[in-house]
This record gives C-alpha cells, sequence and structure tokens, in this order.
C-alpha cells in the first residue's frame, strides 16, 4: 500500500526583497495510512509552511509531493483545489467558517463539492454534527457559537469529504482546556477509525496523542520516532498535565 503522503528532498524559500529566507530545507516524509503525526518544532521552524504545501496551499520551491501514490507537486491551482476537495481536510487555527453560512450548510458544503449526493452530504453533515454534539447548532451562523464550538464545526467541515488525509495546523492553539479536550477527543476518535494525520501544535503535551513525533528545526527534520507509551493516553489526561 502506498503511503498516504510523501515529500522528497522537499524546499520552500520566500524572498525578503533580494533575500532569500529558506523556510523548509529538504524535508523527507513518508505518512502511511492510519498513522497520527504530530510535528513540533520553535516558532519559524517550518511547520506550518510544511502542511501548508502539503495540501497545496503553498507552492513548493523545489522537491516532490506524493498523495496516495501518485505525484502532484506539480499540479496546477485549480488541480489542486480539486484534489482538496477529494482528498484533503483541513482544520487551522482560526477556524476559517464560510460567515454568511450556517453550520450545517459549512459542514455540508465539502462533501457536495467532492461530488457526494444531496442525500449522502446531508446524511454525513447529521452524522458528523451529532458526533460533535453540534445537532442544535446547525442552523446558527458561526459568529454565534463560541471558539470551542466553531473548532468543532471545523473539524466536522474537514471530515466531511472523507478525506485520505487529515492536516491540522495548531488545531487548539486558540482553545480554553475544556474545548481543547473536546477537539482533542474527536481527532483520537477519528484516528481510532482508520484516519491518517498529521498536526501541527507547539505543545508536547497535545502531540502525546499522536503515535509519532516529528520535529523541525530550522526548515529541516531533527527527529523522527514513535511516540513510546505504556498504554492510550486519553485526551482528558492530557489536559490534566497543564
Amino acid at each position: 500500500m502506498s503511503p498516504v503522503v510523501k515529500t522528497v528532498n522537499l524546499v520552500k524559500i520566500y524572498q525578503d526583497g533580494a533575500v532569500p529566507v529558506p523556510a523548509v530545507r529538504g524535508v523527507d516524509l513518508q505518512v502511511e495510512p492510519g498513522e497520527f503525526v504530530a510535528i513540533m518544532g520553535p516558532s519559524g521552524s517550518g511547520k506550518s509552511t510544511l502542511v501548508h504545501m502539503l495540501g497545496g496551499l503553498d507552492a513548493r520551491t523545489s522537491g516532490e509531493i506524493w498523495l496516495d501514490g501518485k505525484r502532484v507537486d506539480t499540479l496546477s491551482e485549480s488541480a489542486w483545489a480539486l484534489l482538496r476537495r477529494k482528498k484533503i481536510g483541513f482544520v487551522f487555527q482560526f477556524f476559517n467558517l464560510v460567515a454568511n453560512m450556517t453550520v450545517g450548510d459549512n459542514v455540508e458544503l465539502p462533501a457536495l463539492l467532492a461530488g457526494a449526493s444531496p442525500k449522502v452530504a446531508r446524511e454525513r453533515r447529521e452524522s458528523l454534527l451529532a458526533a460533535l454534539n453540534l445537532t442544535d447548532r446547525a442552523d446558527a451562523a458561526p459568529a454565534q457559537l463560541s471558539g470551542g464550538e466553531q473548532q468543532r464545526v471545523a473539524l466536522a467541515r474537514a471530515l466531511a469529504n472523507e478525506p485520505s488525509l487529515l492536516l491540522a495546523d495548531e488545531p487548539t492553539g486558540n482553545l480554553d482546556s475544556r474545548n481543547t479536550r473536546d477537539v482533542l477527543r474527536l481527532l483520537s476518535e477519528v484516528h481510532k477509525q482508520g484516519q491518517t494525520i498529521v498536526m501541527v501544535t507547539h505543545d508536547a503535551r497535545v502531540a502525546s496523542l499522536a503515535d509519532r513525533l516529528v520535529s523541525l528545526f530550522d526548515g529541516e527534520i531533527v527527529d523522527d520516532g514513535r511516540i513510546a507509551r505504556r498504554r492510550t493516553r486519553t485526551a482528558g489526561e492530557v489536559i490534566d498535565l497543564r
């Protein structure tokens, strides 16, 4: 079986005037189906840039990106957009919900865009909202929700198209402890169901829910290993460590 995502000597260099600023330097990363990989590193280490390149939100300077066994780094913007609709789910720190759509429509739209029938898209929406305890908020606007509720909606939206790969960029960075626990519990549950996840986080206790930890420094992988544990850590225990 092919890796869900693989990079080969991936490089990203930004231009600050005439000065090149390397953000990611020759990263080789492979994520297998069903893995939960946490990416950590200090501010400016290239974590978010790497994840954004994996989802085609930021173009690479050089190197290769493979998704489900197919090379994708050479795709056009429109082809990347189509690929994201079908295979990639995103969760961001600042939610990025569509303000003039209801909660339910925010969740249902990705499934429709991915080609699901209206019936299937509605069933998927109802199932996700129920799983996230948001059924009674389906007709609300995002602005009427708390930060934790908005992040749960963002997670439901990211899962609506049943993606091969879920990318999460600091999904708990804007939340209090209670809402952090809820979001981590949900990530843990979808991972147990076989969802492949790559998550950027600055918090080692949040990262401890993953199977594997990748550490970045100055745009390079400096450590990559399995997370040893004697038993399964729960989201509640992770937050209690705070």
